[in-house]
């Protein structure tokens, strides 16, 4: 679902003066901004997804150098900038990293190196990636495409680059637009300036150019008075979250607004100061040193470093956040990129060979971590002597969950079947308006005029009872783009999750 933040001019005015405050955004967010610190309002039916099992891991990759930015081809499998070595890997559960491109120019220096990595949203359109990386002389964005890999085109460069605080983290929000964590560089003036990209977050099109609703006129600052970005992340009402590194006493997350300005160098942590917007959450260093976000349905995670944990944070579902929990604290080191996957698993990279950390023999590593809901558990009486039938009609539930923007939209679908397990599947449906699909991933989607069927690939055809499989598409709409009602397993007709 896409948000539309409108900026005024007087807002432009109060960026420029380098000190903006929450009085000066109204109409630039959505309503209940502030933190409520509880869940009693979060969004019903959202708890489902994103409730992992953290104690049934899968290896994914081993031996990786420092694996940063991570992303997803429209087929499932998993594309992984490798910091020092400025090298992109696929990756698929089950099989070796394929090397795919090295980037050219890239210079690992202490933090720098082959950072941040996104797909394009319309890549089976223009079959774009992109990688955040530093050079001899500067930060810079490029993209490629896998057809002819060296051919590297940079779309933003000039980014101040240092030892330290290169940020890095890109991502694609939900309005098609590219957003750039971009760090100090060691000089904490340049946050609080708005003619300098460092110590922002950045908001581009995909070529590089600035969109004509930026906060500043002419400039890719969305938000500005950050130290260290290295998580984005939005929920499915198209709010950003970000992480932030702190100096020595407070590390953060954050809710972006457009031309929201967060305090640093001045305020590090939450300070009351109605020029700045104070943070959701803050911890100590040791407890996180934050990197890589992701939101699976009602739950923010990060990846945390110094901390070796990764943080589960509830959302409230109107822009605030309940009490954060602790997974797999102390249990592969540190913690860099967390992604939630198409195939509806939890993705998350370890990061103990860039210096800071015990490498065990088998790092780096990338392991995945399935949800609860989508295993059936063991039974707690014998099995009975005649298997259940493999096929046939089914019992069963969908979820929607839809991201929208002017013309196109991307959905993922999660089918839980109530019914006898199946040995292969297919989900059937029809719209309502002029939508019309592009592209699909963990699932075989047709199309033939208002009539959708997604079937089952081969390796997630078994469907058991009270199992769910998860696929996503890509689509493009005009008019109305109402959720389709008619949704039908194996022609059984299914409610609503």
């Amino acid at each position: 679902m896409k948000i539309r933040l409108a900026v005024g001019t007087a807002l432009t005015a109060g960026l420029v003066a380098g000190s903006v405050g929450l009085s000066g955004l109204a109409g630039a967010v959505p309503t209940a901004e502030r933190p409520s610190g509880a869940v009693a309002d979060a969004a019903p039916g959202l708890l489902a997804v994103g409730d992992f099992d953290f104690t049934r891991p899968q290896t994914v990759a081993t031996g990786l150098q420092v694996p940063w930015g991570m992303d997803f081809l429209p087929d499932g499998s998993a594309l992984v900038a490798q910091r020092p070595t400025g090298q992109v890997v696929r990756v698929r559960p089950g099989q070796q990293p394929e090397s795919i491109v090295q980037i050219s120019g890239v210079t690992p220096t202490s933090e720098g190196g082959l950072l941040g990595l996104a797909v394009s949203p319309t890549y089976a359109q223009d079959g774009w990636i992109y990688v955040y990386f530093t050079t001899a002389t500067d930060n810079r964005i490029a993209r490629f495409r896998l057809t002819a890999p060296q051919t590297q085109q940079p779309i933003l460069t000039g980014l101040t680059r240092a030892a330290i605080h290169n940020g890095g983290r890109i991502a694609f929000g939900p309005d098609g637009l590219l957003y750039v964590g971009v760090g100090d560089a060691g000089q904490t003036a340049t946050a609080q300036n708005p003619q300098s990209r460092n110590g922002k977050i950045l908001r581009i099109r995909p070529d590089g150019s600035v969109p004509p609703d930026n906060p500043i006129a002419g400039s890719p600052v969305y938000s500005l008075g950050h130290r260290h970005v290295q998580g984005l992340a939005w929920d499915a009402q198209g709010r950003l979250y970000a992480t932030e590194f702190g100096q020595n006493t407070w590390d953060e997350v954050n809710l972006i607004v457009a031309g929201g300005n967060y305090g640093w160098p001045t305020v590090e942590g939450r300070a009351g100061d109605p020029r700045f917007r104070d943070p959701l959450i803050t911890w100590t260093p040791g407890e996180a040193s934050p990197s890589g976000a992701t939101i699976a349905g009602n739950r923010l995670f990060v990846a945390s470093l110094r901390g070796n944990r990764l943080w589960n944070v509830p959302l409230t579902g109107t822009g605030g956040v309940g009490t954060p929990t602790t997974e797999l604290l102390g249990t592969y080191g540190r913690l860099r990129t967390v992604e939630y996957g198409p195939d509806g698993w939890l993705w998350v990279t370890t990061s103990n060979r860039d210096g800071r950390g015990t490498p065990a023999a088998n790092d780096d590593r990338i392991l995945r971590f399935p949800p609860r809901d989508g295993t059936t558990p063991p039974p707690t009486t014998p099995p009975p002597t005649t298997p259940p039938p493999t096929s046939g009609p089914a019992d069963c539930t969908v979820s929607w969950t839809a991201n929208q923007w002017n013309n196109g939209f991307t959905a993922e679908v999660r089918v839980t079947n109530r019914g006898a397990a199946l040995n292969s599947w297919a989900l059937t449906w029809s719209f309502t308006g002029n939508q019309q699909i592009t592209g699909g991933w963990n699932a075989q989607v047709t199309q033939s005029g208002q009539n959708v069927t997604a079937r089952n690939v081969s390796w997630n055809g078994a469907l058991p009872t009270n199992g769910t499989a998860s696929f996503g598409f890509q689509a493009t709409y005009s008019g109305t783009n109402n959720r389709p009602t008619d949704f039908r397993l194996n022609n059984t007709p299914c409610q609503p999750a």
